[in-house]
């Protein structure tokens, strides 16, 4: 459907990411290659740096800033992680040097996210943050008091991975927010 072409921060789940790599392989043993598939599957791997690059050039080295990931599922209603992006962005925000504190309303981070800090409530995900990054689309997220979140927050920062948020609302707040294929103010 049409939700699969917006810009955001990269697919996950069980299926696609391993089917798009069968075929690409079932094409190779057939001496295609395929180009389009390649592209597709190397982009959703790049979008989850850009997310990473935003916070560097927003933040600078990350290294002891505190990044709040507001989402864990692959997409909301579910509590599947597997390949989802918010497991990509923890391990690099670790591997960088950065405290991560995560949130999701059904998803067990605990079981797949060592090192990340699980909040209770996606409000309290962001006490003392120097960034949020909205991984999953959750509706729950929407209505969020804004204004009490940048209040509790070190840094009002918003890397939107799901084009989410009304941006001018954000921004009107006094946060910086980026998006995903969005202008930046």
């Amino acid at each position: 459907g049409p939700a699969f072409l917006r810009a955001g921060i990269g697919y996950g789940g069980s299926c696609f990411p391993k089917d798009s790599l069968a075929l690409k392989q079932l094409a190779a043993n057939s001496g295609y290659s395929f180009l389009l598939l390649n592209a597709v599957i190397e982009v959703n791997e790049l979008q989850k740096r850009r997310v990473i690059g935003k916070l560097e050039r927003r933040l600078g080295p990350l290294r002891d800033k505190r990044i709040a990931l507001l989402g864990l599922a692959f997409k909301p209603g579910t509590d599947d992680m597997r390949e989802a992006p918010s497991l990509v962005l923890a391990g690099r925000l670790l591997s960088e040097g950065a405290e991560v504190r995560a949130w999701d309303p059904v998803a067990d981070g605990t079981v797949h996210l060592r090192g990340v800090e699980i909040a209770e409530s996606a409000l309290s995900a962001r006490d003392g943050a120097d960034a949020a990054v909205v991984v999953t689309e959750w509706p729950e997220l929407r209505e969020i008091d804004w204004a009490e979140a940048g209040a509790r927050m070190r840094n009002k920062l918003i890397i939107d991975g799901r084009n989410l948020l009304d941006a001018a609302q954000i921004r009107a707040l006094g946060f910086t927010y980026e998006g995903i294929g969005r202008p930046i103010e």
